[in-house]
């Protein structure tokens, strides 16, 4: 029977005299991970999900035959349960005399090279199971990873939100432009979608009645895969009935730089080298500026912009080495200079606001200027994190909207999301966060794959 994790036992050193520890008994199980013979006594190191501590093994304590096994018959890699008294090494290293030992399970195969540990990144998101158990950054990441979902749940609930679950089978893929996942269900004799956003049953949920909900969900998009793409993500949607872009930005700034101090503990996020040199600083200090699409366009690509003809902006996408298909469309140009020149190179947060209502047909227009939707892309690191509207409410500019990003495909509408909306849904801000670039940003992960547990891969062979 454990009685500690072997943090806990750490924890039990302190500010107790050697005299004191020798009548301390624990029970603790976990991984051996090194092993050194010293003739009568072995030092070995076991690691449990907390952490790891030394163990030491006494010939004339636990046996001859006990300490032959130890000794010639266990392998690096096996599971043991041990009981132990705790003392001080002569070298003050807090450690385990150990009084009994039991084979828990038994490693077949040998764990990578202690010096080296899995270096190899093909192996090591094939078999993340060794990846965790000697790589113990990795296992960091993926305890803060849970930290920060878990933090983001509380901290919503905290402010009136209530989380709600929607269908990831759909038979109409609505909420995004992407290409869905098809699976056909078999009772019912129909083709279903996974879902690529929840959006569209989330805000029938406000039409209902709710005014503050939330879902912390998987995404499946059938695209490309990249640093910063896995076709199955996470992803947290979020509305507030009667609020607006701008406070769903408040929002957002007060939740990350919360879980920065709270899991990071600061809001300077370093990313370092594998030699631990820091090379990339994120400043969260709040608060983060706003700047308006169009501002920012005009900022790298010139003051005349919005001016010049449709050849004079593909001419300077050219010299600026951006790729540009032959059918795009002025938007479409204008914002392949955002990502590549824009938000590529923004390190610290800021919110890009007011984009023009082609990209968002979800969100509701500018009063000022009709051509613009009240909306922030929030981008920190080179890449979006979280986009934010002021929802559009009004089902027959919503179907307008609709039926143009549909074109020509004439791809199916989601006529009960249209028929709720014609039952009236309130004013209301939403935002979507990329959980797994959240973690990224505050981790220093440098691929979406080192923040998945298992990230989908290309089959071998």
């Amino acid at each position: 029977m454990v009685t500690h994790l072997i943090e806990a036992v750490r924890c039990m050193f302190e500010g107790k005299t050697e005299e004191q520890l020798a009548g301390i008994q624990v029970t603790v199980a976990g991984r051996l991970m090194t092993r050194r013979d010293m003739g009568k006594s072995q030092f070995a190191d076991c690691k449990d999900s907390s952490g790891r501590m030394q163990l030491y093994i006494q010939k004339n304590v636990i046996g001859d035959e006990q300490f032959e096994v130890f000794k010639s018959l266990l392998d690096l890699g096996d599971i043991i349960g041990v009981t132990a008294s705790l003392f001080i090494t002569k070298t003050k290293e807090p450690s385990l005399k150990v009084i009994s030992y039991k084979v828990l399970s038994k490693a077949i195969h040998p764990l990578p090279d202690k010096w080296h540990g899995l270096a190899d990144t093909e192996i090591r998101y094939r078999q993340r199971y060794l990846d965790l158990i000697v790589n113990d950054g990795v296992r960091d990441t993926f305890r803060k990873r849970s930290l920060i979902v878990s933090k983001t749940r509380r901290y919503l609930e905290e402010r009136g939100f209530m989380e709600v679950e929607t269908p990831m089978m759909q038979s109409i893929a609505g909420g995004a432009a992407a290409r869905p996942f098809q699976t056909h269900h078999n009772a019912l004799g129909i083709d279903l979608f996974l879902r690529i956003a929840p959006e569209l049953y989330l805000k029938r949920l406000l039409v209902g009645g709710f005014d503050k909900i939330f879902e912390i969900n998987r995404n499946f998009r059938n695209e490309g895969i990249s640093r910063k793409h896995n076709p199955e993500f996470t992803m947290l949607e979020a509305y507030w009935a009667y609020a607006d872009f701008e406070l769903m930005a408040d929002l957002v700034e007060e939740l990350i730089t919360h879980l920065a101090q709270d899991v990071i503990g600061s809001l300077v996020l370093e990313t370092k080298d594998e030699n631990g040199v820091v090379i990339k600083k994120i400043d969260l200090t709040r608060p983060w500026p706003r700047v308006r699409y169009n501002d920012a366009i005009k900022n790298v690509a010139g003051n005349d912009w919005f001016t010049i003809s449709h050849d004079e902006r593909k001419e300077r996408c050219s010299g600026w080495g951006i790729e540009l298909s032959e059918h795009m469309v002025e938007f479409e140009i204008t914002n392949q200079v955002f990502e590549k020149k824009v938000e590529a190179v923004t390190l610290n947060p800021v919110f890009y606001t007011h984009l023009p209502k082609e990209l968002v047909p979800l969100a509701r227009q500018n009063k000022e200027n009709p051509d613009l939707v009240d909306v922030f892309e929030l981008v920190i690191n080179g890449q979006e994190i979280c986009p934010g509207y002021s929802e559009l409410n009004d089902s027959i500019v919503q179907r307008e909207r609709l039926e143009h990003q549909a074109g020509e495909e004439k791809q199916d509408l989601d006529e009960d999301f249209l028929n709720a909306l014609a039952q009236g849904m309130p004013p209301a801000g939403g935002i979507g966060i990329g959980i797994d670039r959240l973690v990224m940003m505050l981790t220093g992960s440098e691929s979406i794959r080192d923040v998945i547990l298992f990230p989908l891969l290309k089959p071998k062979g």
